[in-house]
């Protein structure tokens, strides 16, 4: 069957970056009729021979669907892009990484031009855009409306996970997650950096290290309990002045191998500041009051 002839709503999509192409890929394997556009044309020729329509200009994706989808480099570009193009009744979906305050501001702009908006925060790598039970999903947030009425064309590429009428919800959510990965894979970056040059066999190793990982991780929800009920020192089971102590052979052992400890530092010295403040008896959740920069 032609994806023309399918009776499904048609997705304008631009931008075909890596992501880009994997959501192209899913919504025509799901039967939706798609228009697609890239400021490189070339990058639309190949998905034009799988069936879908290649626009000459981001306007002319534009006015082919209610819905419209944004996949680009960043939200200069997003702007860039639309700039020539007719918005109205159209349903902008932005699913480039940017900042809540970005999302909040775009929204804004794309209401404006007479749009509704939802801001997408792609929580997967493009192999697993498309396939069921991969695990990957996309937080949006924006216009419930839109939301509701788009759902099923966006779950076919990815789970589709709304949390928030506040265009900015989903970039949150998108990055907060982001920075606890980056954090974790710091942590492995110094793991492999203090066995790499000894007799350790480093793929025995990477599994115990995600083992490990997949332990600890069950910590997050004490923490949440703790921060949402004010006691830091609830469910405690390794407080702060032995994680301090702890810290210290981490840092120590780190300078007998020859590894710098640039990575471990910075959260030592938070919760040494924190245990310095009188709070030896908590747990780790003392550390994100620090973290909290007053707004000027």
């Amino acid at each position: 069957m032609n994806a023309h002839d399918t009776g499904k709503p048609r997705v304008a999509l631009l931008g075909l970056g890596d992501m880009g192409t994997a959501l192209a890929r899913a919504w025509l394997a799901a039967g939706y009729p798609l228009t697609v556009w890239n400021r490189t044309p070339s990058r639309a020729e190949p998905l034009a021979g799988e069936g879908a329509e290649a626009a000459a200009t981001a306007a002319e994706a534009v006015a082919s669907a209610r819905l419209v989808v944004t996949c680009l480099l960043d939200d200069e570009s997003v702007g860039s892009a639309l700039a020539d193009a007719d918005l109205a009744g159209r349903d902008l979906f932005n699913v480039t990484t940017g900042t809540p305050g970005q999302a909040r501001a775009r929204a804004e702009w794309a209401r404006g031009r007479g749009a509704r908006f939802v801001s997408g925060g792609i929580m997967a790598v493009p192999p697993m855009v498309g396939v069921p039970d991969s695990g990957g999903y996309v937080f949006y947030s924006g216009s419930r409306e839109a939301f509701a009425e788009h759902e099923e064309v966006l779950s076919a590429a990815a789970g589709a996970v709304f949390v928030g009428e506040d265009a900015g919800a989903a970039d949150l959510y998108d990055v907060a997650l982001l920075s606890a990965m980056s954090g974790m894979f710091a942590g492995v970056a110094h793991a492999f950096a203090l066995v790499r040059d000894q007799d350790v066999p480093l793929k025995g190793f990477a599994s115990l290290l995600a083992d490990w990982l997949s332990a600890m991780t069950l910590g997050v929800h004490t923490t949440a309990e703790q921060l949402e009920g004010g006691d830091y020192t609830a469910g405690v089971v390794s407080n702060l002045a032995m994680q301090v102590r702890g810290n210290r052979t981490l840092l120590r052992t780190a300078e007998e191998q020859g590894v710098s400890t640039e990575l471990l530092a910075p959260y030592a010295e938070l919760m040494e500041r924190r245990l310095a403040q009188g709070h030896g008896d908590e747990d780790g959740a003392g550390v994100v009051d620090l973290l909290a920069v007053p707004r000027r």
